[in-house]
């Protein structure tokens, strides 16, 4: 049987009389027949409590949070599934989501990423910079044994791990300030466009943090729900993380957030159940003149992440393509506008994976191109010792 967490239990004991009301509201009758697995959490009042004069409630401020009414046909039958799939008593998750507050500024933020407002040239001025890079090779320099166990065991190249642990949260220095269960809430009753998919993630973030032992008020992450320092939605967190190669944990919980051998060893599992090829490139340079590139790039639709091409059609289209790519390897033409002029670029399966982490061509170049730097910097000798008199 899964329950919330003794310190949640606890909290259950505050004389909040919001919360109170809440727990009251989500514990009167099912509008459907249900079985729970356990009495429900009711809020009561004494007989002999004095009368309580009437008072007059403030609208909440524009854009200030709100709590959700475990009332509403949503969210209600969400509980019940729930329940009825998990074996968790419908109290306990009453009492969880009672603590949920409906945030605005989630709602606010998802509706303009930057992915679909910014052109390449854009997009990677902000996410490739010389800090990042510098950043990076620091980050690389002080895990490079984990990188390179990890290495030796998946085949995923340690340049790759760095980047996306460095563009999803800055190498673990921005992993999130909101409660992932307020933006699960949030997306998941208050987002139409995408309410399915974000109520699923908060099902898989109930059961995460039993299986993890996370405190399921005090996990923050992005506005999304992405969790830790590689930023794993909770449904990817149970399915992909795993214990480092050099963890020496006595148990098996997988720690996303503070544990580098985890957080190496994750990123690196997700490439490869997603088919990384080890020792290959994402991204070829495709020679074509400024006609070609002119011509082409207004026809690529920058949200296809296919492999929809071979190389014989790239080469056909004016293409010059390193001769050892074959003529039925699968690519992508990727529209890459610069500052200046129209360009495109060629990727191969493992851009194609990449794109598995965040389906954005933009996000997958950006994670090459800061691979690419970090390792040009690794490779450079270092710079001779100043001996001192």
């Amino acid at each position: 049987m899964i329950t919330v967490n003794a310190a949640l239990r606890r909290s259950l004991h505050a004389p909040a009389l919001l919360l109170l009301l809440v727990l009251g509201a989500c514990a009167s009758p099912p509008k459907k027949s249900v079985t729970t697995a356990a009495a429900p959490i009711v809020a009561t009042t004494p007989a002999t409590a004095p009368a309580v004069p009437p008072t007059v409630v403030a609208s909440p401020l524009p854009g200030a949070p709100t709590p959700f009414d475990l009332e509403r046909d949503a969210i209600r039958t969400f509980i019940e599934e729930v329940s009825t799939k998990n074996s968790i008593p419908v109290a306990d998750i009453c009492a969880l989501l009672a603590q949920g507050m409906h945030q605005p500024r989630i709602i606010a933020a998802i509706t303009r990423p930057a992915e679909s407002v910014l052109r390449w040239f854009e997009y990677s001025n902000r996410l490739v910079s010389a800090e990042r890079v510098a950043r990076g090779v620091e980050f690389a320099r002080g895990q490079s044994a984990r990188l390179e166990a990890v290495h030796a065991k998946t085949g995923v190249s340690p340049e790759y791990i760095v980047a996306i642990i460095g563009i999803e949260t800055n190498y673990g220095r921005n992993k999130g300030s909101w409660r992932v269960l307020d933006a699960l809430m949030t997306l998941g009753f208050n987002y139409p466009p995408r309410s399915r998919f974000f109520r699923a993630e908060l099902e898989q973030f109930l059961l995460l943090v039993r299986e993890e032992k996370l405190d399921p008020l005090a996990t923050l992450g992005s506005y999304a729900g992405a969790m830790g320092a590689p930023q794993f939605m909770p449904s990817s967190y149970r399915r992909y993380a795993v214990n480092g190669a050099l963890d020496g944990a006595s148990d098996a919980r997988r720690d996303l957030f503070d544990n580098w051998d985890d957080v190496i060893g994750s990123v690196a599992n997700y490439f490869v159940e997603h088919g990384w090829q080890r020792e290959q490139p994402a991204i070829i340079a495709a020679e074509a003149n400024a006609d070609t590139m002119a011509t082409v790039m207004p026809t690529l639709d920058r949200r296809n992440l296919e492999l929809n091409e071979i190389a014989a059609g790239a080469r056909a289209r004016g293409f010059a393509l390193p001769e050892s790519i074959s003529d039925d390897t699968r690519v992508i033409l990727i529209p890459a506008e610069l500052t200046d002029r129209a360009n495109v670029r060629i990727g191969l399966r493992n851009f194609y994976v990449i794109t598995r982490y965040n389906r954005s061509i933009l996000y997958a170049m950006a994670v090459h191109d800061l691979a690419t730097a970090i390792a040009a910097e690794l490779a450079k000798p270092a710079p001779p010792a100043i001996s001192t008199p």
